[in-house]
């Protein structure tokens, strides 16, 4: 049994005394108080040398989600109302989210990019009271009026077209708020600790968008655990690649610096922009999906321009390749380090690893095993963390027990306690009893503590480290057993001629045959049956020693890859594996 299941931690110890009263918009009005002319939030625009910044101040973001929250408050918004924002990532994001959790209402975060479809049953799920949104949504709103037939009140996001929009809808702008408010505050709420503070959604890149609530607790233990595991300080700077993010800067004490950036499509952004913003602003740190690096890092190799100011740079989403992180780490100073943190909307952060460790911890003994299908390495967990493994199945387990762990070097499902492990999805009780396992309370366990499965397969190593080996969802059963893609795909990816693969079950349960959709580098794409007849069977090759890859028996080529909305970096691999089965055996690579 490993050590982490034998000898019990304390999560909640390890990130000290959370208090009974807590309200996560209290640290802004900290900072606010500490550093009111400190920059909370910078809005980059332009490259190169026409690059410029729009500040607002601690005390201005301060005042403005002050008084946002007063003016919501006189229009009848209440704690515990549900409200659904749709706005950019921004100035408006950042004060109107923070206005919400001040007064005790319920910011209700939807990514906007899962398509309307998702968005409109997302939305009537939660039955908003009130929407705030940019015009293009207020558009959609009408347009859709059974989605959103809870709504009392209406608001309007300041940007082009707001105050049209407002006039045509009798809504209000929250310009106009802020002017008829203006001189009054709303104090801030003194919410327990237990108290719901905000519903944030999945991506619905495995399964449907599920809204996963969130409590001012938790909040206040993520932003103790960040700040233990990666030493984030008041004053830093932090470039917001991903924008959820974006919402825990204010909470550190950082400046949160937008870059411009479609947050619907990281993997198109233009890497000139993103990386002058990070060197103009005197950025320490950024948070971004891989698919963003794919982009900047070749164009800071090409241009000859490195990130040396950069303390951190944190890459989550989907697992990220070695060469990807040892060329980012060369683009950082000798004291700058890069950091795959792994988690989920439900739980972040469960572990983390450096690429210090991964590239030279035990002679690179670590990147060798990643590249020879051991999977991902993940790291070890984090403080206020509890990571089991536990035997795989698809039911609902109801009640915990110690006899569902697995040995150490044995595939088991992950499943993790904490602070910052939430207990619920918001409406949907068949979804949380799949997810959560109810703990019996005693002496080393809280009342109502869960424990929640996150859904993926992996390994722990006889030193605490967890390898990523896949979705659970995702396993391939074939007649010799249980195959995880990610391994075998670690393998493949290491091919010069391979930018991305997906591995896939094609055929009936229990028999699966083992397909692998590689998406070449560009130039390396197969023109014609014969080339791809030989640069099948040159990966074919490569892989020939490794006995994870023994069981691949065809190979099919595509220019890409579908992908998530959030982080244009987790395969769509039930999409991925209805094409490999449409495609038929004659169009693939046999070995």
């Amino acid at each position: 049994m490993s050590e982490g299941s034998t000898t019990r931690r304390d999560p909640w110890s390890e990130l000290g005394d959370l208090p009974e009263r807590v309200n996560m918009a209290r640290f802004l009005v900290e900072r606010a108080h500490e550093a009111p002319m400190a920059p909370a939030i910078r809005v980059a625009s332009g490259v190169g040398d026409a690059l410029t910044f729009t500040d607002t101040t601690y005390a201005e973001l301060e005042v403005h989600s002050g008084t946002l929250a007063a003016a919501l408050t006189f229009e009848g918004l209440g704690p515990g109302d549900r409200v659904s924002v749709f706005v950019r990532p921004g100035v408006e994001l950042i004060a109107i989210t923070f206005a919400l959790l001040r007064m005790g209402a319920v910011p209700v975060l939807i990514d906007p990019g899962m398509g309307p479809k998702n968005v409109l049953a997302c939305v009537e799920r939660m039955r908003p009271k009130a929407f705030i949104g940019i015009p293009l949504a207020h558009v959609l709103r009408r347009l859709r009026k059974k989605a959103f037939r809870t709504v009392e009140l209406d608001v309007v996001a300041r940007g082009r077209g707001a105050g049209l929009v407002a006039g045509l809808t009798g809504a209000k702008t929250t310009g106009d708020l802020l002017v008829e408010y203006a001189g009054k505050n709303r104090p801030l709420r003194d919410s327990r600790r237990d108290e719901e503070a905000a519903i944030l959604f999945t991506s619905g890149s495995t399964g449907p968008p599920k809204g996963v609530t969130y409590t001012h607790g938790m909040f206040e233990a993520q932003v103790r655990a960040l700040q233990a595991t990666y030493d984030m300080r008041p004053g830093e700077v932090d470039v917001a690649c991903l924008p959820v993010f974006a919402l825990f800067s204010p909470a550190l004490g950082m400046t949160c610096v937008f870059p411009e950036l479609d947050p619907s499509k990281p993997a198109s952004c233009d890497p000139a922009r993103i990386a002058d913003a990070i060197r103009a602003s005197g950025a320490t740190t950024t948070f971004g999906s891989p698919a963003i690096w794919r982009r900047v890092v070749p164009h800071c190799l090409e241009t000859g321009k490195d990130l040396a100011g950069l303390r951190r740079v944190l890459i989550a989403g989907a697992p990220v390749p070695s060469d990807l992180l040892a060329d980012l780490r060369g683009l950082l100073g000798p004291d700058g380090d890069v950091h795959t943190p792994y988690g989920a909307t439900e739980s972040l952060p469960v572990s983390t690893l450096s690429g210090a460790e991964l590239l030279e911890d035990e002679g690179g003994e670590l990147r060798r095993r990643s590249e020879s299908g051991s999977g991902t390495c993940v790291g070890r967990p984090v403080a206020g963390i509890e990571l089991d493994l536990i035997r795989i199945t698809d039911e609902p387990i109801e009640r915990w027990s110690e006899d569902l762990l697995v040995p150490d070097g044995e595939l088991g499902e992950v499943v993790v306690r904490g602070p910052v492990v939430t207990a619920e999805y918001k409406f949907e009780p068949g979804h949380t009893a799949a997810a959560k396992i109810p703990v019996p309370a005693d002496a080393t366990h809280h009342e109502g503590e869960v424990r929640h499965r996150i859904g993926d397969l992996a390994r722990r190593d006889t030193a605490g480290r967890i390898w990523f080996h896949g979705r659970k969802s995702h396993r391939l059963e074939t007649a010799a057993g249980i195959v995880m893609p990610v391994p075998v795909e670690n393998v493949f990816n290491t091919h010069p001629s391979v930018a991305r693969s997906a591995l896939v079950g094609v055929g009936e349960r229990g028999a699966e045959a083992q397909v692998l959709v590689v998406c070449p580098e560009p130039d390396a794409w197969p023109t014609g049956r014969a080339a791809g007849t030989d640069l099948a069977g040159a990966l074919f090759e490569h892989v020939a020693d490794e006995p994870s890859c023994a069981g691949v028996e065809r190979i099919l080529f595509r220019r890409e890859l579908p992908v998530d909305v959030r982080h244009n970096a987790k395969i769509h691999r039930g999409e991925l594996k209805d094409w490999a089965t449409e495609q038929g055996a004659p169009e693939g690579f046999p070995r």
